[in-house]
């Protein structure tokens, strides 16, 4: 099931035999709003991270290093897809970006040794605009 406003969109792997060159963001990306703060989150194998929601920031997400499994659930009461649920993977090789708007709950983890999960937000992060719960509906992290 889809969930309005999240976005998953391939981002260009420019090939070289010394190490590939992976494209992230432009500010001429549709889906760019502005530079508040970036984040290079490693996850651990099995571990997982979340459940966050922010009230105010869109979060761009690229798989840096790994592979990366997110749930998103919409929490957002005015959405048509309020309550739906996605499980998107975000991997190295794939080089896809997901993009998630404010009032998305997510959590994610890895099934490798270690992954690296770049998040890019548009405004400078702040305590008082993210909400973090260890349960969603029925989904625990602890």
């Amino acid at each position: 099931m889809k969930i309005i406003g999240v976005k998953k969109i391939s981002s260009q792997i420019f090939k070289n035999k010394k190490g590939d060159l992976l494209k992230f963001v432009s500010k001429k990306s549709s889906f760019f709003k502005s530079f508040g703060e970036i984040y290079f989150n490693e996850i651990r194998n099995k571990k997982k991270k979340g459940w966050i929601k922010h009230k105010r920031n869109q979060c761009i997400f690229f798989a840096a290093y790994g592979s990366i499994n997110f749930k998103l659930i919409d929490d957002r009461k005015t959405s048509k897809s309020y309550k739906h649920e996605l499980n998107i993977v975000l991997k190295k090789g794939n080089s896809n970006i997901l993009v998630v708007p404010p009032g998305i709950w997510f959590s994610f983890t890895t099934n490798t040794t270690k992954s690296v999960l770049v998040n890019l937000i548009n405004n400078v992060h702040s305590d008082r605009e993210v909400v973090k719960t260890n349960v969603v509906n029925k989904y625990y992290i602890k």
